[in-house]
């Protein structure tokens, strides 16, 4: 999926370096006319590697790049040398690519650790020289090995986006303006739907030094689960969340019945990502009156009694403090079996309990 300089999905094409033939040669000097073979074994092609790089948030070059090739290893020679080995190429892709057989779509590897360095295709060896041959029978083998055919491979790299807070909602919910209150991205934000077409990415400023990173995922429409509107290509970012903040604007009809259809989306897609640690945020509380939107959410919260849930302006910074402290506490406790025994204390004396949510 390409946006603008935002690309998430690339096909690439690896070839390893093919290994060095062995030498047959015979060793000639003056004075000893019958030398014997001193052929050298060939060098070892390049391997391919691919590495996870902290500092890249995008597979945007692989855009312009899409073929790989390592070097081939060098040729035996005489006097036993053996021919240099082929130079490694190594491949630096962002934190959180899946690494995946173009052939059957298989995952081969899960590049989420900083500076994980894993082998993509192996090098060719280098074939044996005729020094490597001689025996007591064969004492002057006129033959040598020839070096190993490197390897051709076509791999997808998938990119799920890696956050601490994921922030999931409908079109126009609120996503992008909370990120720019709270983080100095910027992300594109105006009064129609789909204004975000890309994950957009922003460090939250806490308490002693601390910090989290928020994701805005492009919004769920239902039906995305089956691929309608952004569908698969953004659903994937969600799986790399820590914790999911549901964000519901005051705007809509019954939050109750938005607040199911998201996690119904999520639950098709991926039944584990209701596992993770959650909370609701219902937004734009600059709309309504103070009564109105306190209604609301003792409505919700009659109905989800252990969901965390607030209410916020993002307009007027109102409780936005308070939502990163849940946020943070969180976080914390983001462990399903931890979070079932622990409970969010706000700045505001609100309880919340922790208590992990199933939809109805």
């Amino acid at each position: 999926m390409i946006k603008g300089n935002f690309v998430d999905y690339v096909h690439i094409n690896v070839q390893s370096g093919n290994g060095g033939n062995g030498s047959t040669h015979f060793r000639r000097e003056k004075f000893i006319p019958k030398g014997g073979p001193d052929g050298g074994d060939g060098g070892r092609g390049g391997h391919v590697y691919i590495k996870a790089n902290k500092h890249i948030w995008t597979l945007y070059p692989f855009k312009f790049k899409k073929h790989f090739k390592a070097q081939h290893g060098d040729h035996g020679s005489g006097k036993k040398k053996t021919g240099q080995q082929g130079q490694d190429l190594t491949i630096e892709v962002p934190m959180g690519t899946i690494v995946r057989s173009k052939e059957n779509h298989q995952a081969v590897l899960d590049i989420s650790k900083e500076n994980q360095l894993e082998i993509l295709v192996h090098g060719g060896r280098g074939g044996k020289g005729n020094w490597y041959f001689r025996t007591s029978v064969n004492q002057s083998p006129k033959y040598a090995q020839q070096g190993e055919k490197g390897q051709e491979k076509q791999y997808i790299l998938e990119l799920k986006v890696l956050a601490d807070v994921g922030l999931v909602g409908l079109p126009n919910a609120g996503k992008s303006t909370l990120l720019s209150k709270l983080t100095k991205a910027k992300p594109k934000i105006a009064d129609y739907e789909f204004t975000t077409l890309k994950p957009n990415l922003g460090i939250v400023p806490y308490k002693e030094h601390h910090s989290f990173v928020m994701a805005d995922i492009p919004g769920i429409i239902q039906g995305a689960s089956n691929g309608k509107g952004l569908g698969h290509h953004f659903l994937r970012h969600i799986e790399r969340n820590s914790i999911l903040l549901y964000l519901i604007s005051l705007e809509s009809q019954n939050v109750v019945q938005v607040f199911n259809d998201l996690t119904h989306e999520l639950k098709q897609y991926n039944k584990e990502l209701t596992d993770k640690s959650q909370a609701v945020v219902l937004t734009k509380s600059d709309l309504l009156a103070p009564d109105e939107y306190s209604q609301i959410l003792k409505s919700f919260q009659l109905k989800f009694p252990d969901m965390p849930s607030l209410v916020i302006s993002s307009h007027l910074n109102y409780n936005l403090g308070v939502l990163k402290e849940i946020m943070w506490q969180l976080l914390q406790y983001s462990q399903p079996k931890q979070a079932q025994k622990q409970h969010i204390n706000c700045d505001n004396g609100d309880l919340f309990s922790k208590k992990q949510y199933q939809p109805i």
